[in-house]
């Protein structure tokens, strides 16, 4: 802290130094501002000199020392103004580096302050909160809902309902029974439990989290500025020169002269400002990066690990598809469970509820609803009794039907959550609900491909089938997958030994491999605070493509502040050449110099403007959110597609050919209406915005396939009849049905990655 203090003091002495010789200098006192100035740069040049000897007696050596050169070669040569502004810079860089290192402890405390402060001990018939640092192994704790899980602990309720997505990452909400563990950190998403400890608060999972973060961050190297690095080689040569000058010549004057030709300012300025330049550019586009240090690392990237959960994909129970049973329709089933599900807090009847509503389903108020131990619940809606939840609570102990089985075993190939829904006593149909992809995932690996990203990992505490399925979707390089907390920061310690590495994640269980990557890179706009903290990068919208923006966001400042670098250092070569030939005196040497810092500042600037990437003519957010609405909307009916190819499995020859029909109508009336206005009027207008039409010209490769499979299926159901339909009439409606469902899908997520170059961000 006292080291602190004296580096802010050595800040306020610059600026008050250089601010007041210049007003001096402006009032005509030139005496008084060149003491003025000597008096704001003497401070710094002592403090920096006890820096370096320090520095030195530990085995490093950078700009500083060249730093320090020139401020005293500036002072002694009655360059007072240029030692008050190299003063200045170097001061006010220890200032930022004091900046980081106090959010990162603060950051660390912030993550530790979240955790639970007290738990619910039970002792005899009583209840006592008590702090958490008095829980023993052995007590019985009782976990209230939405409370989170103070230790890790074994279950003593019959069963409890967790929500583990901030220790595993798992989306959708967890049953366990008696007997199974409950880890600190996971949320009680269901009615009150008991629990007996098995560990006490400063060994849990959670704390552990906590721990794992810190040595993190005490585990990376520290970082070695650009300067630095060249310091070694200007440092050495600037003073072989200066010595060289003044020997062979026997005038100290021309030895000083090179000093002041040689002022690190390419160096202390100009890297630092395309540095802080790339990070202003960033911030334009949603990015936070803390400081120079993490996006001159985001520009060496080589690898970039994936958390999957709220990452990669949307984060959260999604409803991927209604079964229903013969004779029902999905809007019977989603409306008797939209209804019911009203009652309950659970993060899938949120789901449900939600997708009823976006069906524009009108839903009843339910009564006399009860929730059965986190497997369902029931009630009474429109005077039936409504039953919903997994296929244990709603079959009891009967075997389920042929067609739930064929929804159960479907579920399980999907990795999806099976929601069975029975009226009356009778099943009626399922809702299978998944976590599904972000709609700009693929685009953003395909841009981290073109950014120059070698290798892309998925490492997530999901299962295995779930992982693999994404995993396979998006062509990664590796999936990892059932990987806690600890095993995550193993996995990319693991990559980071080989290459610099990025780690990309959103949760409290991410913060520990965000902390261990080279950078972390954290999705703040919806993502946990923990997060967010133990991060280098915060990704203020909710896009994951946005990461691989950061990468060629610093890369074009790391090249630029390069280009400065080799520039500067080129030119005053050049200068310290004709200084140390006498054709430089140490005045004109000043001047060239600051001609030299400006030239070079100058470019470093140009950080701050967009890159190629980012510029050109742009389509206005506008119509690009309607172009996405118009998708959306053709959702519901992709979905229905779906749905009726569903239903052909059991249908009679009478109901098979009413179901062809409506599939026929909805594709000539939305699904080929759409390509062909997408055809005459969209992709001309999106063309203005692109770069050619190679693109657009393979999409209308696949409208004019939808619009083919449209027209198949008009002839199949003009020629169906209930009299002469067969299985096989039935079998071919179905295929292409099917197939214009998923060409559709396919069709649309290519669009969305095609407008999304064209759109303004």
């Amino acid at each position: 802290m006292t080291e602190r203090l004296f580096r802010r003091a050595l800040l306020v002495i610059a600026l008050a130094g250089l601010l007041l010789g210049l007003l001096a200098w402006l009032a005509g006192r030139g005496a008084v501002a060149n003491w003025l100035w000597i008096a704001g740069t003497i401070p710094v040049v002592l403090g920096l000199f006890v820096s370096i000897v320090r520095d030195f007696l530990s085995g490093r050596v950078g700009v500083d020392a060249v730093a320090l050169a020139s401020m005293s070669g500036a002072l002694l040569l009655g360059q007072n103004l240029a030692g008050a502004v190299i003063a200045l810079m170097y001061a006010g860089g220890n200032i930022l580096e004091d900046f980081a290192v106090t959010r990162a402890e603060r950051d660390l405390k912030s993550l530790l302050d979240k955790a639970p402060k007290i738990a619910h001990r039970r002792k005899d018939s009583s209840i006592a909160d008590i702090s958490i640092d008095e829980v023993a192994v052995g007590d019985v704790l009782l976990v209230r809902a939405g409370e989170i899980v103070p230790t890790d602990g074994v279950i003593l309720s019959a069963a409890a309902m967790l929500d583990e997505a901030a220790v595993t990452g798992e989306p959708i909400p967890a049953s366990r029974r008696s007997g199974e563990l409950a880890r600190s950190g996971s949320v009680n998403a269901g009615d009150a439990f008991e629990m007996r400890a098995a560990a006490p608060a400063n060994e849990s999972t959670y704390a552990g989290i906590v721990r794992m973060v810190g040595a993190a961050h005490a585990a990376k190297a520290p970082f070695i500025r650009l300067a630095d690095r060249y310091a070694l080689l200007l440092l050495p040569l600037t003073l072989i020169a200066a010595g060289a000058a003044w020997l062979l010549s026997g005038d100290p004057v021309r030895g000083l002269a090179v000093l002041v030709a040689s002022t690190p300012c390419p160096l202390i300025l100009a890297a630092p400002v395309a540095f802080i330049a790339g990070v202003a550019q960033a911030a334009k586009r949603g990015i936070l990066v803390k400081g120079g240090a993490p996006l001159e690392a985001l520009a060496r990237a080589h690898t970039v690990m994936f958390d999957k959960t709220g990452t990669l994909t949307v984060g959260g129970a999604r409803l991927a598809a209604v079964e229903a049973a013969p004779g029902h329709s999905t809007e019977e089933i989603l409306k008797a469970a939209g209804s019911v599900e009203q009652a309950s807090q659970h993060v899938v009847a949120a789901a449900i509820v939600d997708a009823a509503l976006a069906r524009g389903l009108t839903l009843s108020p339910p009564s006399q609803v009860r929730e059965t131990h986190g497997s369902g619940l029931e009630g009474v809606v429109d005077g039936h009794s409504v039953r919903v939840g997994s296929s244990q609570l709603v079959h009891g102990p009967h075997s389920p039907d042929s067609w739930a089985k064929r929804t159960l075993r479907r579920a399980a190939w999907r990795s999806a959550l099976s929601v069975f829904v029975a009226v009356d006593g009778k099943t009626i149909g399922a809702l299978l609900l998944a976590d599904e992809l972000r709609r700009d995932t693929p685009s953003a690996v395909q841009s981290l491909r073109s950014a120059g990203v070698a290798r892309i990992v998925m490492v997530t505490g999901d299962r295995a089938d779930a992982a693999e399925t994404i995993g396979a979707a998006l062509d990664l390089d590796a999936v990892l997958s059932d990987r806690e907390p600890a095993d995550k920061v193993d996995a990319v310690v693991a990559e980071r030994r080989q290459f610099p590495t990025i780690m990309v994640g959103d949760g409290v269980n991410d913060a520990p491999a965000l902390a261990a990557a080279d950078v972390g890179v954290a999705m703040g706009a919806r993502g946990a605070s923990a997060s967010s903290e133990a991060a280098d990068v915060v990704i203020l919208v909710d896009r994951v493509d946005r990461v691989a923006d950061a990468i060629a966001i610093a890369k074009r400042a790391r090249r630029i502040a390069l280009q400065s670098v080799y520039a500067g250092m080129g030119m005053s070569a050049v200068a310290m050449g004709f200084a140390a030939l006498g054709l430089l005196p140490p005045i004109a040497g000043a001047v060239t110099q600051e001609v030299i810092d400006v030239a070079v500042i100058l470019n470093a600037l140009r950080a701050l403007s967009a890159g190629a990437k980012f510029r050109g003519r742009r389509m206005p957010s506008a119509v690009g959110s309607r172009l996405r609405a118009d998708h959306e909307r053709m959702e519901t009916t992709l979905d229905r597609l779906r749905e009726i190819a569903d239903e052909l499995d059991h249908a009679e020859a009478g109901q098979a050919a009413n179901l062809i029909g409506e599939a026929d109508r909805i594709v000539a009336q939305d699904i080929v209406a759409h390509e062909r206005d997408d055809e005459s009027a969209v992709y001309p207008r999106v063309a203005e915005f692109l770069g050619d039409r190679h693109g657009l010209s393979a999409m209308s490769r696949a409208h004019r396939e939808i619009i083919h499979l449209g027209r198949l299926l008009r002839r199949l159901a003009g020629a169906l009849s209930p009299q002469d339909i067969d299985r096989y009439a039935i079998r071919d409606g179905q295929r292409m049905i099917e197939s214009i469902e998923a060409l559709a899908r396919l069709h649309n997520a290519q669009e969305e990655d095609i407008y999304e170059r064209a759109v303004e961000t």
